[in-house]
């Protein structure tokens, strides 16, 4: 009987991802592809699927697929039918080097990432910093060197040059709500009396409301030479050129996971949006960086995919109104904008890639479990 049982729920199991594989196809997929040497479990499962994350969902249909992560090159997708459902199947093909291929590999994506850690504002005041350059030079590069003041290292130390660019701060403008949002900085202390203006402005809080942290970003590296008050530091590299006011902390030699498995989680706050860009100043395009007002504290992790919707605009309907002059406010649906995967998560912010969009993210687009 137990068998009988076990027969039924496993049977039961495949039927439903094959009906889960019939219903999220894609209408123009392709009736074979063979999988490549350099492809990703995104990019396959995005010819075949509306939900490119619910591969491994669907994949279990095949019991020749003992580990829905891994396909190798030479596999063969195949579309069967049986008269009743679509099955999406898979042929082991000849696999003489055994490298599968990755869900969404590291080396892939990693010159879209940025390396970005969230620091309270005490930590960050107390860290040492760059007050002045080599032969009074303006501004640092590579191969020159940096004096820094608040640092007791020793010589061969080895530090990530970093700048802030966000701070994070948190409202609370009801009962039960949270309002969390991100305001660039400017550590420029060349035009500016502080190490870091905050510009508020548009958000509606103007600065107020208690800190969830700093964000910086790691921009070079630098080895201590000698020490002193303040110290020298030989720059050693740098993505930007480093200005006084930019602070150094000890290098993190693995800010990332070495592989990404999307999926959906399990809940999601409400009014969960994208709150700062990585790279862009008025909107965010496919394989760039956005931070989310969401993190470890709210249930997300690493590998988190989630929906992202332009939230619809408020117009007035002059055509059926009880004020002929000007109409009554309509508020337009949501639009759908793309998807996003969180890569690195913090307490209550996350930074997420954008996976694919069709049209361009804004700061405000508000996130949703992935249907």
């Amino acid at each position: 009987m137990l068998k009988k049982s076990l027969g039924f729920i496993a049977g039961f199991a495949v039927t439903l991802a094959v009906f889960a594989a019939g219903a999220n196809l894609r209408p123009d997929h392709p009736d074979t592809y063979v999988v490549k040497k350099g492809d990703t479990l995104w990019d396959i499962s995005a010819r075949f699927l509306n939900k490119p994350w619910l591969w491994p969902e669907i994949w279990r249909a095949n019991p020749q697929v003992h580990n829905p992560h891994l396909i190798y090159p030479g596999d063969v997708l195949n579309l069967a039918y049986d008269g009743s459902s679509t099955v999406l199947k898979l042929e082991p093909g000849i696999r003489a080097s055994e490298n599968a291929i990755p869900p969404i590999p590291l080396d892939q994506i990693k010159p879209f990432l940025k390396d970005f850690r969230i620091l309270s504002a005490d930590e960050l005041e107390a860290a040492p910093y760059v007050m002045a350059f080599e032969d009074q030079h303006l501004r640092g590069t590579p191969g020159g060197f940096l004096y820094v003041r608040g640092s007791d290292a020793q010589p061969g130390a080895r530090f990530a040059v970093v700048r802030p660019s966000h701070a994070y701060r948190v409202f609370s403008p009801g009962k039960d709500k949270e309002d969390r949002v991100g305001h660039m900085l400017d550590s420029n202390v060349d035009l500016y009396g502080g190490p870091w203006k905050e510009y508020t402005r548009g958000d509606g809080h103007w600065g107020k409301g208690d800190s969830l942290g700093v964000e910086v970003e790691v921009i070079g590296t630098a080895m201590v030479q000698r020490t002193g008050d303040p110290a020298t530091f030989m720059l050693e590299d740098s993505s930007i050129e480093v200005r006084k006011g930019d602070r150094l902390l000890p290098v993190d030699n693995h800010p990332y996971d070495s592989m990404y498995y999307p999926h959906a989680a399990p809940s999601l706050p409400a009014d969960a949006r994208v709150i700062a860009y990585a790279d862009a100043l008025a909107y965010a395009g496919k394989l760039q960086v956005v931070a989310l007002s969401v993190g470890s504290s709210d249930g997300i992790d690493n590998g988190s995919t989630f929906s992202i919707y332009h939230p619809g605009e408020r117009v007035r309907d002059a055509v059926i109104s009880s004020n002929s002059t000007f109409g009554s406010k309509v508020t337009l649906p949501d639009e759908f904008v793309g998807h996003v995967l969180v890569f690195r998560t913090f307490d209550k912010v996350s930074y997420a890639l954008i996976m694919d969009s069709i049209r361009p993210v804004a700061l405000g687009d508000t996130l949703e479990l992935p249907q």
